[in-house]
């Protein structure tokens, strides 16, 4: 890539459009918080509802009864549901804009990119990897090529990182999808250990004695729902929000390199 003052020439002109508001308002910043309680509030009720069910059915039975009660499965229904939820605070920590990409670096880049220094444009990008200045790191190298070449290598990046923060999220929705197939395991499991218990003891076999089946094979069903149901709610939104932040940040990155568009003669 050329200097400074040679990507000025490849454009022959200074400065370019006003980049457009691209923060969040006052009002924008309440409307996402009441979205975010709105959101915890119906995920809790659910849990709690589905709780409330599932142990109003164990009758007398301890939370560790109902789960013992699952077996191995049970347990690794259970696993999966901490799994589940140390993911779900990971994402709400990390999965922001403003954790994506820190806005004194967006307000640093729109100052250089005013003053028309691309150059340490570039290198800032360079030391700050993230979904935007990956995006510009992409785009800044190819501008003496002309604006098609650059748009098009910043449109490739842009998938490129909108597919890694999907991919970020995507184990919610493997959680959410393994979960209640695991419970169909217990479930086929239990089925099968209670008509050998039927088989084995014949006209003798006593309720008592087919118990234990038929309860593993409810309480993982009952386990893998409650997993299952929660996460993939939680998954839904954390995907609808990186659709959310990947636009918001392409469009970012547009505004900043629409300056070197072509002007209609």
């Amino acid at each position: 890539m050329g200097t400074e003052g040679g990507l000025t020439r490849a454009f022959g002109r200074k400065g370019g459009p006003e980049i457009g508001p691209h923060r969040d308002k006052k009002g924008d910043l309440t409307a996402m918080r009441n979205r975010k309680l709105l959101f915890a509030g119906l995920t809790g009720a659910m849990l709690v509802a589905m709780n409330s069910v599932a142990f109003a059915a164990a009758g007398d039975k301890t939370i560790g009864q109902v789960i013992a009660d699952g077996g191995v499965i049970g347990y690794i229904i259970i696993a999966m549901s901490v799994a589940a939820l140390a993911l779900f605070i990971e994402h709400a920590i990390t999965v922001r804009r403003d954790k994506i990409v820190p806005p004194e670096l967006i307000d640093e880049l729109e100052a250089l990119f005013e003053e028309e220094e691309y150059q340490e444009a570039l290198e800032l990008c360079e030391s700050e990897p993230n979904y935007l200045t990956n995006i510009l790191s992409a785009g800044l190298p190819k501008i003496n090529a002309g604006f098609d070449a650059m748009e098009k290598a910043m449109d490739e990046v842009s998938e490129e990182e909108t597919i890694k923060l999907q991919q970020k999220i995507s184990w919610l929705n493997l959680i959410a999808n393994i979960a209640p197939m695991m419970g169909l395991l217990g479930t086929v499991g239990g089925m099968i250990s209670a008509f050998n218990t039927i088989t084995l003891k014949g006209a003798n076999v006593t309720p008592a004695d087919l118990s234990t089946g038929i309860s593993a094979a409810l309480v993982t069903t009952m386990l893998g729902l409650i997993v299952a149901i929660p996460t993939m709610s939680v998954f839904f939104y954390f995907r609808n929000k990186v659709i959310k932040v990947s636009l918001e940040l392409a469009a970012i990155a547009d505004d900043l390199v629409e300056r070197f568009r072509p002007q209609q003669q």
